[in-house]
């Protein structure tokens, strides 16, 4: 018996096989899930479980990630309004995480290329400006809200 004739890829090679074509995404993922399953467990709320912000230790102002923990221990627990109040910004970083892995996973479901998004500097810098923008806020009085 021969083997059944595989198309070539446009650049001449065997195309991957549809599971080695879903590993990096599924490990991805299983990773992800084995950190968010640790954070859920281990929480971040009682002191000794993880080390102080170094920042916060030194100066007394919160950075930008101040409080990420104690988000990703409520998504783990599906509180969004909690995770919402801790980091606003780290739930959209999780929110953005999914939509792109998602992506990626179809992607390489398909075997198209998996390439992730490319931001162009602009993105960069109004990344930056918003967090940058949130951390100011988030340490002045009017900003309570915005505390972890």
């Amino acid at each position: 018996m021969s083997d059944p004739v595989v198309p070539l890829g446009p650049d001449g090679s065997r195309p991957a096989r549809p599971l080695r074509r879903l590993a990096a995404p599924v490990g991805t993922l299983a990773a992800v899930t084995a950190a968010f399953a640790w954070v859920g467990a281990v929480d971040p709320n009682e002191p000794g479980h993880y080390p102080v912000c170094p920042l916060l230790h030194l100066t007394g102002l919160l950075c930008p990630a101040c409080g990420g923990l104690r988000s990703a221990h409520a998504v783990a627990h599906g509180d969004l309004v909690t995770a919402l109040g801790a980091n606003a910004p780290a739930v959209a970083g999780y929110a953005a995480f999914a939509l792109f892995w998602l992506v990626w996973l179809a992607r390489a479901a398909r075997g198209l290329p998996t390439a992730g998004p490319r931001p162009r500097p602009v993105h960069w810098w109004a990344l930056g400006t918003l967090l940058l923008a949130f951390t100011v806020v988030r340490n002045l009085p009017f900003g309570a809200g915005l505390r972890p």
